[in-house]
């Protein structure tokens, strides 16, 4: 899988991957990086990449002409990579998401700066547009690096045990239930007796109900779409 940024401020992204699961992926050849700066596609002798709002408005918005030329560039490239703006008017990033974009073998993150963008590259470009929550960032860098973290981690031989995502949260539509290791006993707090007996199907069974109960407790809007499926 490739993945593209689009960004005026590589560095903010790029530390990153200089660590951890994703540095291993890259070393790997399961994951790559590529960078575009649209300063470095601008037409403006001043390598100008904003411009006033037209109608008026507070702050700047980017330009059409150095963003459409660099995702020109990435079309020319890689015509398969899906385009994908980062902005607040948009619908919510989820981990079925996540799992579905693992498939793609290109994903390009347009990241927004200033008051975002002018909405005809939006119209031309994109091939979906995400939001990563109901709250305004300084820019979509951080937004398209935990989807491009969460979209890694679906992407085969990435996390090395694949079935760590098996009981993930949210991958049943509920939280993940609580997981403890030794020692058993920390400051008078016990794990679960029944943790520490090798019965796993009885070890399920908890789990889904405390999952139940995290869900219902910190999401009761999950809780109120799933809970149908498994009250008995």
């Amino acid at each position: 899988m490739n993945f593209n940024f689009v960004t005026l401020f590589p560095d903010i992204i790029s530390g990153y991957f200089n660590e951890s699961i994703l540095k291993r992926a890259i070393a790997k050849e399961y994951i790559s990086i590529n960078y575009y700066n649209p300063r470095d596609y601008t037409s403006n002798k001043h390598n100008k990449v904003d411009d006033v709002l037209v109608g008026g408005g507070a702050g700047m918005l980017m330009s059409i002409q150095p963003l459409s030329s660099t995702i020109e560039t990435i079309k020319h490239k890689e015509p398969k990579s899906k385009i994908i703006f980062l902005t607040p008017v948009a619908k919510k990033f989820n981990q079925k998401d996540a799992k579905r974009l693992a498939k793609e073998s290109s994903v390009t993150f347009v990241c927004g700066r200033y008051e975002g963008f002018d909405e005809r590259v939006i119209e031309e470009y994109a091939d979906e547009v995400f939001s990563i929550g109901d709250f305004i960032l300084t820019g979509g860098e951080l937004g398209a690096l935990i989807m491009c973290d969460s979209i890694s981690r679906n992407i085969p031989n990435v996390l090395g045990n694949s079935d760590s995502l098996e009981e993930e949260s949210f991958e049943k539509n509920l939280l993940e239930a609580p997981n403890f290791t030794k020692p058993n006993i920390y400051k008078e707090n016990s794990v679960i007796s029944e943790y520490l007996k090798g019965n796993h199907s009885k070890i399920a069974s908890i789990k889904l109900k405390l999952s139940l109960f995290k869900t219902k407790y910190f999401r009761p809007d999950i809780y109120c779409k799933v809970k149908a499926g498994y009250e008995k």
